[in-house]
């Protein structure tokens, strides 16, 4: 692990402004003035006349649910919400903040379709999430991927470190932006001021995709955010870890010397992809999610000593291990994620997805992902946990791959046997094992790939021909497969089992057993991408 320090700004204690939520305050002073509803949404806030709808999620809802465009909350000059990106901005350090109701996902959207005006090249490293490549789609760019560390024994992608960043920029004078992801899925922090700091010698803004980072900066314990370390243009996908409602997220513009040139063309291209019918229950959201961060940290320090006690009994125990505990390893992490439990399985005989679909059957508790190897719980900045619910739950599970377990022997006995059996390799290690595939070389760019004639073919003939489409393992929508690029045996075999597994799914197949794929029309390629089979 690079052990480089990750300077934590003092976000508290709050001034007395960022106590209070604006927006969502005025939203609910709005809401009750008792009006006669002629507008949208149609359900006019009438919860006798939309009983099933006010019957699962109670009258207040309905109220609080406005259009865009009011007096008093969004519409004219100094507004609620005004103040309340303001306030946004101010909590996380950034010079303009801007809120979003289609996930980070809008936010990488965004950040794309600013990047053209920059440059005809994007440098990206290759395990950013799938929203990402959707960006190129609509950008048009070109792509310069940079290669993540990989941990072969997990099958899990890290980050990238600044001198193979500088390498790639280097090899395209053309580079609009460089774009990296911070932290990973599985909570591995990048050393995002080397990053910046090689992205601005070269002349090119940083942009991070900090979707997992929400709550970073807002108790000591917690690494710094990337605006802090020098980025330029940050996702923050707040609904994550930061207490916000699904699908809000913010976008963040920082102090650095691309600002002025970015902020004009941050606005042109939010519009382009914002809803014109936002959420005011969403966008409330935001307001309070920033106001309980900058007022709890007692509480998000709370967060961290559940996390903490967590890991410090898988440890004691034995059975299984911290993934995180390995980080030191790789070049590219200079710190983790306290509130990231990531969790090896296969180290105490079952897989991950097995683990993650009996936790949830026998034991309703849920985790965020697994992997063919791990499970990754996450503690929401805030929340607390029963940990030692958790704790009795994991330790309960069987281990069919060890053939020995509690309950039981062997895999007749704790019913994963068909799961496990269907994937047809042989020994019961290899059967725990599903390591990352390597990419296929880029015959197109995104949008040329997706743009393109297609025809829906069976797998297996897919081999060699150039996929138009993206397709992920999700979570975590890293992509394995992007448009334009080779499709390998490797990964058709990866997203198959993938598929297979309990809880696998794959994000863009065209069924879901990843029986067939969608690839470029091979009579319609021409030049040097009609070569890729040859590869």
């Amino acid at each position: 692990m690079n052990t480089r320090t990750t300077a934590v700004p003092d976000l508290s204690p709050p001034v007395s402004a960022q106590c209070r939520a604006p927006f969502a305050e005025a939203l609910r002073t709005h809401a009750g003035r008792g009006w006669l509803r002629l507008n949208v949404p149609g359900h006019a806030a009438e919860p006798d006349s939309f009983g099933p709808l006010a019957g699962t999620f109670g009258p207040e809802p309905l109220r609080l649910d406005f259009p865009p465009l009011l007096e008093g909350l969004d519409l004219g000059t100094a507004t609620p919400m005004d103040e309340a990106l303001a306030l946004a901005a101010e909590a996380w350090g950034a010079r303009r903040t801007w809120f979003l109701t289609n996930g980070a996902s809008q936010g990488n959207h965004t950040a794309s379709l600013v990047a053209p005006a920059l440059g005809r090249t994007l440098v990206v490293q290759r395990s950013v999430h799938s929203s990402v490549i959707d960006g190129l789609v609509l950008s048009g760019l070109k792509a310069a991927f940079v290669q993540p560390s990989v941990d072969t024994e997990q099958g899990i992608a890290h980050g990238v470190t600044a001198e193979d960043l500088a390498a790639a920029i280097a090899r395209h004078p053309d580079a609009a932006a460089a774009y990296v992801v911070s932290p990973s899925y599985f909570g591995a922090v990048a050393d995002v001021r080397a990053l910046a700091e090689v992205s601005h010698g070269a002349g090119i803004p940083l942009i991070v995709d900090e979707a997992w980072g929400a709550h970073f900066g807002f108790h000591p314990r917690l690494p710094g955010n990337a605006l802090s370390q020098g980025a330029d243009l940050v996702t923050s996908s707040t609904h994550k870890l930061a207490g916000s409602l699904t699908q809000s997220a913010m976008l963040h513009l920082g102090h650095g010397p691309f600002a002025d040139v970015l902020e004009p063309l941050i606005d042109r291209a939010f519009r382009l992809v914002q809803s014109t019918s936002s959420s005011a229950l969403l966008l409330a959201s935001l307001d309070l999610a920033r106001m309980t961060l900058m007022a709890g940290r007692d509480a998000v320090g709370a967060s961290v000593e559940a996390a903490d006690e967590i890991r410090q009994v898988i440890r004691s125990v034995g059975r299984f291990a911290v993934v995180s505990d390995g980080f030191g390893r790789f070049p590219d992490i200079v710190t983790a994620d306290p509130l990231r439990i990531a969790i090896d399985t296969r180290a105490g005989g079952i897989p991950g997805h097995e683990a993650r679909r009996r936790l949830s059957r026998d034991h309703r508790i849920m985790v965020e992902v697994a992997t063919d190897s791990a499970i990754v719980a996450v503690v929401g900045a805030g929340s607390a946990p029963g940990t030692d619910r958790f704790i009795k739950a994991l330790h309960a599970l069987p281990s069919p791959l060890a053939g020995t377990g509690p309950g039981g022997t062997g895999t007749g006995n704790t019913g994963v046997g068909d799961s496990l059996g269907s994937t047809g390799l042989g020994s019961a290690d290899e059967r725990l094992r599903l390591s990352l595939p390597q990419p296929g070389p880029s015959r197109l760019t995104a949008r040329e790939a997706f743009m393109s004639p297609t025809r829906v073919v069976p797998a297996a003939k897919a081999v060699g021909l150039i996929s138009a489409d993206t397709l992920a393992a999700y979570p975590p929508g890293i992509p394995n497969v992007l448009p334009g690029e080779v499709i390998t045996a490797e990964t058709v075999r990866f997203l198959q089992r993938t598929a297979s597994a309990p809880s696998g799914h794959v994000r863009g197949a065209v069924d879901p057993g990843v029986s067939h794929m969608r690839v470029v029309d091979p009579s319609r390629v021409v030049g040097a991408a009609a070569t890729a089979g040859a590869d």
